[in-house]
């Protein structure tokens, strides 16, 4: 099934074609994405739910990777109809990163609740890593990026080889450099914590403390979460989101971290990059050979593309 008509698709086509400046013909420049203005492509959104289906609703952070020429999207769908609620991976593929195909035997994988899903490629393996129930995340492993085998949960200890205490530890983010990984977390959103580990197996935390707290600004003063990092150049660029918003329903804005050591970061100071109020979250940047493109995520997929001067 496709999330887009023909013709509208046509029409993203022609979008792309006429916001790529020469400033971003380049190829990935961090400089580029620290000053960039974002304005939604034509088709918005490029993906959602399906009403009256397992996956009648998307939820928080999918993942998309453009793996050749392929570009691939794995998504949390669910039901609320559904009992009990189970959150199931879904998969999508896509030869433009607008119109997108579901896989024909979805949801791929339901042993268990996994959503806020991110991937990478290791020495051609998908290594996945997801929320499962209660915030706990847990690690996964394909061939294919289609089968997936659940490894386990993740092991994370404190500077002294301790287990952090018992609770959430939501929207893992990993990467790899230098040959070592280094999991990205949170902790019921009042900061993100890094730890590293030389296998994956048990992770350590290079500091006890968060590396990114809420706030000062009104934006981002009461929760935040780290979706992605991008290592682009010598600097490290990390996609967060964040809220000021005191009680539910909240809205969440897109902005960015940058670092150079992965252990001390700073907020831009130009802040959300899309209007707080627009309620754009889950975001993910990637390049698509001409220019980078800024995807957010719950509980549709909209696209992002750098406005022309």
């Amino acid at each position: 099934m496709t999330t887009r008509r023909p013709e509208m698709a046509a029409a993203a086509a022609v979008w792309l074609v006429w916001t790529a400046v020469s400033a971003w013909a380049a190829g990935p420049d961090a400089g580029g994405v620290l000053d960039a203005e974002w304005t939604g492509c034509a088709v918005n959104p490029v993906f959602e739910g399906r009403p009256g289906q397992w996956d009648a609703r998307i939820r928080e952070r999918g993942w998309i990777m453009k793996d050749g020429d392929l570009w691939k999207l794995w998504y949390t769908g669910y039901n609320t109809d559904d009992v009990p609620l189970q959150m199931k991976l879904g998969y999508a593929t896509s030869e433009d990163g607008i119109t997108w195909t579901r896989w024909s035997d979805n949801p791929i994988y339901d042993d268990v609740w996994t959503e806020d899903v991110m991937v990478l490629k290791h020495r051609g393996r998908y290594i996945m890593v997801a929320e499962g129930a209660r915030d706990q995340p847990h690690m996964l492993e394909s061939d294919d990026g289609i089968r997936w085998t659940r490894i386990g949960g993740l092991d994370v200890r404190r500077q002294n080889g301790t287990p952090v205490d018992p609770g959430p530890l939501g929207t893992p983010v990993l990467l790899r450099h230098q040959d070592l990984w280094y999991l990205f977390y949170e902790r019921y959103d009042a900061g993100v914590w890094v730890a590293t580990s030389p296998d994956r197996r048990v992770w350590t935390n290079v500091t006890d403390d968060p590396v990114l707290r809420p706030g000062p600004a009104d934006w981002d003063a009461r929760m935040i979460a780290m979706n992605q990092i991008v290592h682009i150049g010598d600097r490290f660029v990390a996609v967060m989101h964040g809220t000021g918003s005191p009680a539910k329903p909240r809205d969440w804005c897109t902005y960015l971290a940058v670092s150079r050591d992965l252990k001390r970061w700073s907020k831009l100071r130009r802040g959300p990059l899309l209007p707080v109020e627009e309620n754009k979250s889950s975001g993910l940047l990637l390049h698509d050979g001409r220019q980078w493109r800024l995807y957010t995520m719950h509980a549709q997929v909209d696209l992002w593309l750098p406005r022309a001067d």
